[in-house]
């Protein structure tokens, strides 16, 4: 009796140790995977500082449901200088001054409760070039992850660069180039202050704006920005961005 529970007590001595060194295996394996899925996503943000991304997970989800989009990209250099100006007025004044998230911004958003946002023109581009739509916790941690990192890699000229290149401005319609062309029947290059407002006011809503027909409220808007542009301009706050 002894000797077969001595047996007994060996062979789940045995068992336990199988199952441990099996949990630490998958344990270290699991680890190695997410080193190397950390590394993919450093490399695949810095690598964008250097290549103009090709499509976006946002655009190719538009391009497979609308069987095609517009885009064309163009260098932030042959871009009308006051367009990256009326973009930042608009969306992010402060974009020089901050690392990736405006701390003002989001304390005022919150004491605005939901009727406001505070993702600056950073956290849009993290969203658009490498994240999915929507405002689940995981996309949101992503988001709080890969803005600094990204942040780290660009220079600001680059982040906005990119930014006016992916934005949505019409359904099926990407950057300010075919923008400009769709609304204006211009370039990028030849847009003037006031069209450069009206194409800022379309980025919140682009399916719903129409920057060739504003209404009312938006020609209004589009002449604030087109002022906020100035004002940035004569501020220094277009310093980072501005050759």
């Amino acid at each position: 009796m002894a000797k077969r529970a001595s047996r007994k007590k060996t062979k789940a001595a045995g068992l336990r140790a199988r199952v441990t060194g099996g949990l630490r295996r998958a344990v270290r394996l699991m680890l190695r995977a997410g080193l190397v899925l950390v590394a993919l996503l450093v490399l695949w943000v810095a690598s964008y500082r250097w290549i103009d991304p090709p499509t976006t997970p946002y655009i190719w989800s538009e391009s497979a449901r609308l069987g095609g989009v517009e885009r064309v990209w163009v260098d932030i250099d042959t871009m009308a200088e006051v367009l990256p100006r009326a973009a930042v007025a608009a969306e992010d004044a402060n974009f020089c001054l901050h690392w990736g998230f405006d701390v003002d911004a989001i304390r005022e958003a919150i004491e605005a409760g939901a009727n406001r946002g505070a993702s600056t023109i950073s956290q849009q581009v993290v969203k658009n070039a490498f994240l999915w739509q929507g405002r689940s916790w995981p996309r949101k941690a992503l988001e709080a992850g890969l803005t600094p990192l990204m942040e780290l890699f660009w220079p600001k000229r680059r982040i906005l660069e990119v930014y006016l290149n992916i934005a949505e401005f019409d359904e099926g319609v990407f950057g300010v180039e075919m923008a400009a062309r769709n609304y204006f029947g211009r370039g990028a290059s030849a847009v003037t202050a006031r069209q450069a407002g009206l194409l800022a006011t379309v980025l919140p809503n682009p399916k719903e704006r129409d920057a060739a027909a504003p209404t009312s409220f938006l020609s209004r808007r589009a002449n604030s920005v087109a002022d906020g542009a100035a004002t940035i301009r004569a501020d220094g706050r277009a310093a980072c961005f501005e050759d």
